[in-house]
């Protein structure tokens, strides 16, 4: 794959499983296992199972993308994602808050699949929006 098809896989994780909560799209977008940063790897099904999780925090969650570079099999993103915390997130019981979660993804991709993922997220900033320094 060049760098526009893997530019297009990433898009849909923001857009399919992020955006709209489609957790079936993992199964065709990332590899199983997945890479996690440095740490290791973890089986696609907890992967979707924290991807549900973040949705049922976050329900309305809406992401935009603020650029994109890729070249050779790696894919960085820089984006933030808007929501409304109605569930627990982390330990947090719902504060009903609207947030704005920024985030920087580096996706390596092989054969068509997102096999590895490391990401940066301004958790400090997403805690302080909730309340909790």
């Amino acid at each position: 794959m060049g760098t526009a098809e893997n530019k297009r896989l990433t898009l849909r994780h923001y857009h399919e499983v992020l955006a709209e909560n489609k957790l079936d799209a993992i199964d065709e977008i990332y590899a199983d296992p997945i890479r996690i940063g440095d740490e290791g790897s973890m089986p696609r099904a907890r992967f979707k199972q924290l991807a549900g999780l973040t949705h049922e925090a976050f329900p309305d969650l809406s992401v935009t993308v603020e650029d994109q570079i890729a070249e050779g099999d790696r894919v960085v993103t820089r984006f933030s994602a808007r929501g409304t915390h109605r569930g627990e997130f982390m330990g947090i019981p719902a504060t009903g808050k609207r947030v704005t979660i920024k985030a920087i993804h580096i996706h390596r991709i092989e054969d068509g699949r997102i096999v590895g993922l490391w990401e940066e997220i301004d958790i400090a900033g997403l805690y302080r929006q909730l309340g909790n320094p």
